[in-house]
């Protein structure tokens, strides 16, 4: 008999929600940085093997730090999910245990199939201070397993893969074999200009940065024409994504036209802007429009 079942990845902001989803689909769906919530919206990626499929919901990370309405939204979404996937995973990394984890594992339903997974734990030198934080979590009497893991250095990743298996209920493929995630084109092309805008931008923009696609358009050929702004919050923004000579806002639009090209398959053509959208974080007509 098949399984099939939805895996929500919950957690802190920044602890790797969106690289373990990336390895357990196998491509590049969701995107990083080191920036706070990079994550915004509720994404699916698909993973199957011959007798089961994965439906792994990358959720945005649940923080109180920032409290627009954006954020607010957002954590909402994790709230959410936690109600309503076969099995929640909670990911964590050494020296994140602190009151707003402690208040997001207190919400995992007691009759809830929860997985803990302990990250980045090539960093950890001390053994005994591994063994102390699975002690530590063991107390919330919240999760059948808690494993250490690696996401980059890919330890343990397979035995955490076939214990999400164990709990999948059995039932028929909801998606096609070949699928990968539930979002369009359009969707990805704006999150893989994001994701450039705060990798090349470091930490010099702020948090309050959208991207909204205003064209996509595919010829007969497969080339996509694609049309993007890129939203900021303030006028003084814009510099630091247009660059000097306006190099930078070159280097985004390049890099982004190639992840384009690697995830479509296809050739792109791609033409990028800025404009300013002020208070939009806060704005609930903006927000809707941008899908969050």
């Amino acid at each position: 008999m098949k399984k099939c079942g939805t895996v929500a990845i919950i957690g802190q902001p920044n602890v790797g929600k969106s690289s373990l989803l990336n390895h357990f689909v196998g491509s590049k769906l969701s995107i990083t940085s080191n920036k706070s919530q990079t994550t915004r919206y509720q994404l699916i990626g698909i993973h199957t093997s011959e007798n089961a499929q994965f439906i792994f919901v990358d959720t945005p990370g649940y923080q109180q730090k920032y409290q627009n309405q954006m954020n607010k939204n957002m954590n909402k979404t994790v709230v959410q999910a936690l109600k309503d996937v076969d099995v929640i995973l909670f990911l964590t990394e050494s020296n994140r245990s602190n009151d707003i984890e402690k208040k997001l594992i207190e919400m995992i339903p007691k009759d809830s199939q929860a997985i803990l997974a302990i990250n980045k734990i090539d960093l950890i030198k001390d053994k005994s201070k591994l063994l102390k934080m699975i002690e530590d979590y063991d107390s919330y009497k919240r999760f059948q397993h808690i494993v250490p893991i690696s996401v980059k250095k890919k330890l343990s990743l397979t035995e955490l893969q076939n214990l999400i298996r164990d709990f999948l209920p059995e039932q028929d493929f909801i998606y096609e074999d070949d699928e990968l995630t539930d979002k369009n084109e359009r969707f990805l092309a704006a999150e893989i200009i994001r994701e450039k805008v705060f990798r090349l931008t470091g930490q010099e923009l702020p948090y309050s940065v959208a991207v909204e696609i205003e064209k996509f358009e595919e010829t007969p050929e497969g080339l996509r024409r694609i049309y993007a702004a890129i939203i900021v919050d303030r006028e003084s923004h814009k510099p630091m994504i247009i660059g000097k000579k306006g190099d930078r806002l070159k280097d985004i639009s390049s890099k982004s036209r190639k992840d384009m090209e690697a995830l479509f398959g296809a050739k792109v053509w791609l033409e990028v802007w800025v404009k300013v959208q002020k208070g939009w974080a806060d704005d609930q007509r903006a927000l809707k429009s941008l899908g969050l």
